[in-house]
């Protein structure tokens, strides 16, 4: 499932059409979507954040584990 949202973020980014990006796309091109669209995610919240950036979403066992791994 995860590919075809790929080839469809690739499509709509560019304006092609899912059979040309499946033609013509390579890893490369997964790569730099994913790092524009990571890029968009961290300014969406950071503005909804109020112009702060945005706290990390960790979980208390990752904080867990991070505090184990400093203390090592």
């Amino acid at each position: 499932m995860l590919s075809i949202l790929q080839v469809d973020g690739l499509a709509k980014r560019y304006g092609m059409l899912p059979s040309k990006v499946i033609r013509e796309a390579d890893s490369f091109d997964l790569y730099i979507m994913d790092c524009a669209l990571t890029f968009e995610q961290y300014h969406h919240k950071k503005a909804a954040n109020g112009g702060k950036d945005p706290l990390p979403d960790y979980t208390e066992n990752e904080l867990m584990n991070m505090i184990g791994k400093i203390k090592k």
